[in-house]
């Protein structure tokens, strides 16, 4: 039986075939470093794994739950919100938990998006978006972001490609990503601003996907800040990165209007509300204090700096002030592209760094090196690179 016609176009995630190339080599002995996916190596706070054994084995924890979530999960995300964003949201109506955040875009745009509907995605800028959007029929199309514009959207170019939306699409849908991956590029309370004004004056939804505020940023942000956003704003955020929990699948949807209702109608029919004591646990998480986030920053911080004096051997320039688990670097001069960075170091130093160019081809010229390794590991990096011979000994006059 042949595939649905809505898988053309669609490949395989990039690193779900890199990840079995590397696999591969690994089988033939070489041991390779991956500096690739940013999935956090360490484990959660101790009293969070120990809700999840307590509560797992209470036998009344195991039936199927609201498709809404647990009001406690609930009710500590909008604690959790009102905290650290200082947001008001309203637990039963604006607050939705999500299986990851993966599951919201997906979600979102089977429940907003028509088939043929123009959809606006960041260039360069995570690779679910365009295929989330194309598998729910839509024309996914880039709006570019540059480095000379510190990476923030040109307004004036995305109002040229919103006038070239089909005639009976009423309002388009926009994805944004601030701190932005895979730049780093962290927000200002003026851009969101901007971006709600735009939305406001061009008819676009725009969703903010938010993952990485806590990480390397001494300032979180939420798009939910800007006044006035109830029927233009979804956020989505995660507990995957800022609590080393990306495996356990725990996201939120937040939205001041009706965007709630509306994903919960095709949500409820794709999935049932996740387990119980992840919900109980994923609650705990919340109510971390602020020694939490010091602590795993502490750890990223020492770690960037390693990565940072291997890219400046590497020839490569970049921005220090990047958020996010990741350093995001143009690739020197002479060097063709990220690909060709990329894999010259797995084939020749035995380390696997990320291609800007998976990201768009804004990124084509850029490489993503991933801070979600041990020390020790990042080290031993830098120096199979020194030995491979791409980083030449300082010159000491």
């Amino acid at each position: 039986m042949r595939t649905a016609n809505r898988l053309e176009g669609i490949g395989e995630y990039y690193f779900s075939k890199k990840l079995r190339e590397i696999e591969e080599l690994n089988r033939q002995g070489r041991n390779i470093i991956s500096l690739g996916i940013g999935s956090p190596d360490q484990a959660p706070h101790p009293d969070v794994i120990r809700i999840l054994n307590e509560e797992s084995i209470k036998p009344n924890t195991h039936a199927y739950q609201s498709y809404k979530g647990s009001p406690v999960l609930r009710k500590a995300m909008a604690a959790w919100y009102k905290e650290w964003y200082g947001v008001n949201l309203d637990p039963e109506q604006e607050i939705l938990p999500l299986a990851g955040s993966k599951e919201g875009i997906m979600h979102i745009c089977m429940t907003y998006i028509n088939p043929g509907d123009l959809v606006l995605i960041p260039n360069p800028g995570y690779p679910t978006y365009q295929s989330a959007a194309r598998l729910a029929g839509a024309n996914p199309v880039g709006y570019e972001l540059k480095e000379s514009m510190n990476w923030f959207p040109d307004f004036e170019e995305i109002k040229k490609t919103i006038a070239t939306k089909p005639p009976e699409q009423e309002s388009v849908l926009m994805f944004v990503n601030y701190p932005q991956m895979p730049t780093g590029q962290i927000p200002v309370k003026s851009l969101f601003e901007k971006l709600i004004a735009f939305a406001k004056e061009n008819q676009v939804l725009l969703i903010h996907d938010n993952p990485y505020s806590f990480i390397l940023n001494d300032e979180p942000m939420s798009i939910l800040q800007v006044e006035g956003i109830s029927d233009y704003v979804i956020e989505l955020n995660s507990l995957s990165k800022s609590h080393n929990m990306a495996g356990w699948r725990i996201g939120m949807m937040l939205a001041k209007g009706k965007q709630v209702e509306n994903v919960l109608r095709f949500k409820s029919n794709m999935d049932s509300g996740m387990f119980l004591p992840l919900q109980l646990a994923a609650a705990r998480a919340l109510s971390l204090p602020s020694s939490w986030y010091e602590e795993v920053n502490d750890l990223y911080r020492k770690r960037k700096k390693i990565v940072e004096e291997m890219l400046e051997g590497l020839g490569c320039s970049f921005s220090k002030n990047q958020a996010g688990l990741f350093v995001w670097a143009r690739v020197p001069e002479g060097v063709s592209d990220g690909y060709t960075l990329s894999d010259s170091l797995l084939y020749q130093a035995d380390v696997f760094i990320t291609p800007g160019g998976i990201f768009g081809t804004a990124g084509k010229n850029y490489i993503r090196v991933s801070l979600c390794a041990p020390e020790d590991k990042i080290r031993e990096s830098f120096d199979r690179i020194k030995k491979a011979g791409f980083i030449k000994p300082k010159q000491h006059v």
